[in-house]
């Protein structure tokens, strides 16, 4: 009966862990192409499961948006973000993986402030 118990408690332990850790597939990003776009920051978003910039790019005379996203607030607290490193109206320039679909939205590699000095560390391969 305890084996039973130890059997049962393991198994739902695992399956409530498995959605956290793969949710999606970074599919939807282009890692054969890499952008760089230079723009000013409309949002910062600190979330979960992702992080996001809001970035107004100009275009054809005008601005367009586009969505960046980034890692988890784990991983990029770790690579020396805060809730409070962008704030809305800065200039920014970063380096991405756009959509395949050519939608204005890309994956997060890595980014620069106005004085060229590097935000957090650069990421490599896919976001999870």
């Amino acid at each position: 009966m305890k084996a039973m118990r130890h059997a049962v408690s393991s198994t739902l332990l695992l399956a409530a862990i498995a959605p956290v850790h793969a949710h999606h597939s970074g599919a939807m990003f282009d890692a054969q192409k890499t952008l760089t776009l230079q723009g000013t920051v409309k949002a910062f978003q600190w979330s979960n499961p992702h992080c996001w910039i809001q970035l107004l790019v100009p275009k054809d005379g005008g601005t367009e948006e586009w969505s960046v996203e980034m890692g988890s607030t784990t991983e990029l607290y770790r690579s020396g973000w805060r809730p409070r490193t962008l704030q809305a109206g800065e200039k920014l320039t970063v380096v991405v993986h756009p959509m395949r679909d050519g939608s204005p939205g890309a994956q997060f590699l890595s980014a620069t402030g106005p004085d060229g000095a590097p935000l957090g560390k650069p990421r490599s391969g896919n976001a999870s």
